[in-house]
């Protein structure tokens, strides 16, 4: 195509020779063999001293680590199976410009999820924190008879007068 002495090349992605990389080298990925092995360390690691968070806030804090309950609203129990890991709660105030409620603290509303009890405890030792746990509630099915519910000899019916 010409447009006022300008020649439009038209490239299709069938154009380009397509390669398997890969991203930690930079080189064809048909030469990778050793790079998959994972690095495992015995050590417990402590990552409290590069993480940033004030030298009190690692000594004096308590994490709580938890199943949610479920929600009542709703019937089904999908938000229930994952572990939470919620901070305690430090001082607030109101602020008095606009009546908010304001904290000092950065890591109040902070709520992380995790797949499992042990990877939620095994973060909280990471980075130095206390912790406290609630074990899992497994609620006990009740067993209910629906001819229950027009039973005659059971005091169940209440008069209206």
């Amino acid at each position: 195509m010409d447009l006022g002495g300008i020649d439009l090349v038209k490239l299709t992605c069938l154009d380009f020779e397509r390669k398997s990389l890969s991203t930690s080298t930079w080189r064809p990925a048909q030469h990778q063999t050793q790079d998959t092995q994972l690095i495992t360390v015995d050590e417990k690691l402590d990552i409290s001293s590069i993480s940033g968070v004030p030298e009190e806030h690692i000594k004096t804090r308590k994490v709580h680590i938890f199943v949610p309950a479920r929600n009542a609203m709703q019937s089904g129990v999908q938000n229930t199976k994952k572990w939470k890991l919620e901070f305690d709660n430090r001082e607030r105030w109101e602020n008095p410009l606009l009546g908010w409620a304001s904290t000092a603290d950065p890591l109040s509303n902070m709520v992380l999820s995790f797949p499992c009890k042990e990877d939620a405890i095994a973060f909280a030792e990471k980075n130095g924190w206390s912790y406290e746990v609630d074990e899992k509630r497994i609620p006990k099915p009740k067993s209910k008879s629906y001819g229950a519910n027009f039973s005659w000899n059971k005091r169940t019916r209440v008069s209206t007068k």
